[in-house]
């Protein structure tokens, strides 16, 4: 008797493609199925640890029958991303001798590409009498299109809105439903045994997510943490014990450098989290399917009225002039501590931000990715340009001075460590600089407001760090050879011009 698949499709351009559905659906006078009457997984005891760089590993125990000696075993409903190389295989008086992986799975443009050179049925209806017509026709080429061979004439499946099925005489022998692994074993007993599969797959990933609700006249950010799990691997893995790794082991992959994620001060404190080596571990409290194609998400973190408030912020390349103010950044700062602050590690993610409107609606006021964050951090998250504040940065005034003026402000020399680190024959050069820097800043808020003002540049090159600062409006703080800090008050509807006078070797 011969097995027949049948593929059906509206238009004949897309009859490879579009027919999937139909090759699914019940027969006409039958219920189509449900999830009671779906097949069962193959799969056994599953549990699932899934890593932050796309990758997973899955331990799949199952009750096989297993004969003496040598046979084959297979095992259908395996990732179809499956490092075959990672496979693990143990049943009690088994060894394994070969294992292969069936990843070509039955799909529309898979039948139509293996049925080249073969003979299938094409059945086409009128569309004006509903008379179908058949004919036997060789496959000759999918490339591009499907092109066949009909008796004496050459035709090209094409989208010209005509109904066209193409029924096949059989499946082909290599193509499975669902991925499958199978292995050849040898057996000291026959008899019904747990025999354990562990193995790493990539398209299973999770990252967090975080939505926090800022509240300005408090002071406080609400913050909730969601685990964002995507399954891509072909497969659904039922009822799994799932658990989530913090970390990025090292798989010859990784998501590489995170770049700016706000973290101001890294944490000092141990969260209370268990760990695996040196990653925190995410366990889903109760047993979950993932299915294939799915995103689901699963609340980690739930903290209220956290310590949080607004910065104001700018960074000032050095000599920058600019020809228009520029917007400042507008940021939420707050802490990951025990005491006060959210009281956990954070996994990398993006945290959301929002704030009510004056009808106590939540509203998005901006978003910010952040890396693994341990506990005990300062965090400073950008969540937009401030509309009402501006920084216009410009040199005011820039001149070269003599050696002699030079001198007279060796009292604002920069000494590393209390001594001296550099010592040389070589003079010193002959022309120095002084550069005064105006900075104005607007605010047409009707409160007035702190912004914090970074001058960047200092540290030009190791022959010229050697900066001084005769004078300031305000008292800067020094962050690092390179980075010096204002915290300016910007009165409310109004202006503020601040300036600051530097004398460089460059």
């Amino acid at each position: 008797m011969i097995n027949r698949a049948i593929i059906g499709a509206c238009t004949i351009g897309a009859a490879v493609l579009a027919a999937g559905a139909s090759a699914q659906s019940a027969p006409a006078g039958e219920a189509a199925p449900t999830a009671e009457t779906a097949p069962q997984t193959a799969q056994g005891d599953v549990a699932i640890t899934i890593y932050n760089n796309n990758l997973a590993l899955v331990q799949d125990v199952r009750q096989l029958a297993i004969a003496q000696g040598r046979s084959r075993v297979e095992f259908p409903d395996v990732s179809a991303q499956i490092r075959p190389q990672t496979l693990s295989f143990a049943a009690a008086g088994t060894t394994i001798i070969e294992q292969n992986f069936d990843y070509d799975l039955l799909t529309p443009s898979k039948l139509m590409e293996k049925a080249i050179g073969q003979t299938v049925t094409l059945l086409r209806t009128n569309p004006a009498t509903g008379v179908e017509t058949r004919e036997r026709a060789k496959v000759l080429s999918v490339a591009g299109g499907t092109v066949l061979q009909i008796g004496d004439r050459i035709e090209v499946l094409r989208d010209d809105g005509l109904p066209v099925r193409v029924i096949f005489d059989r499946v082909p022998p290599n193509l499975r439903a669902r991925p499958t692994l199978s292995v050849n074993v040898d057996s000291s007993r026959p008899g019904t045994r747990p025999v354990s599969l562990r193995y790493l797959t990539g398209g299973l990933g999770w990252n967090a997510d975080y939505v926090a609700l800022y509240n300005e006249a408090a002071g406080t950010i609400d913050m909730q943490g969601w685990v964002t799990l995507t399954n891509n691997t072909g497969t659904t893995f039922h009822n799994a014990d799932t658990v989530l790794v913090a970390g990025d082991p090292n798989g010859g992959g990784g998501r590489g450098s995170f770049g700016d994620r706000g973290m101001t001060r890294a944490g000092t404190q141990a969260a209370s989290r268990e760990r695996l080596g040196d990653f925190y571990l995410y366990p889903i409290s109760a047993r979950t399917t993932i299915a294939n194609a799915q995103t689901k998400q699963v609340s980690f973190l739930d903290v209220q009225a956290v310590p949080a408030k607004k910065i104001y912020s700018k960074e000032i390349y050095f000599q920058q002039n600019d020809e228009q103010p520029a917007n400042v950044e507008s940021r939420i700062a707050f802490s990951t501590s025990r005491d006060q602050g959210l009281g956990d590690a954070l996994p990398a993610g993006t945290v959301r931000f929002y704030q009510r409107d004056r009808e106590g609606t939540p509203q998005f006021i901006g978003e910010k990715g952040i890396g693994h964050t341990p506990m005990g951090s300062d965090l400073s998250l950008v969540t937009g340009d401030a509309f009402d504040i501006t920084v216009k940065a410009e040199v005011e005034k820039r001149e070269t001075i003599t050696a002699a003026e030079w001198e007279k402000s060796a009292r604002w020399r920069v000494v590393k460590n209390g001594q001296v680190v550099e010592e040389g024959t070589l003079e010193r050069p002959k022309t120095f600089y002084r550069t005064t820097m105006r900075y104005t800043l607007t605010n047409a808020k009707r409160e007035g407001v702190e912004v914090q003002l970074i001058q960047t540049g200092l540290g030009n090159n190791w022959w010229s760090d050697d900066f001084r600062i005769p004078s300031e409006d305000i008292q800067g703080e020094q962050l690092n050879a390179d980075r010096r800090r204002y915290i300016v008050p910007v009165p409310a509807e109004g202006e503020r011009v601040i300036r600051v006078t530097y004398e460089t070797r460059y």
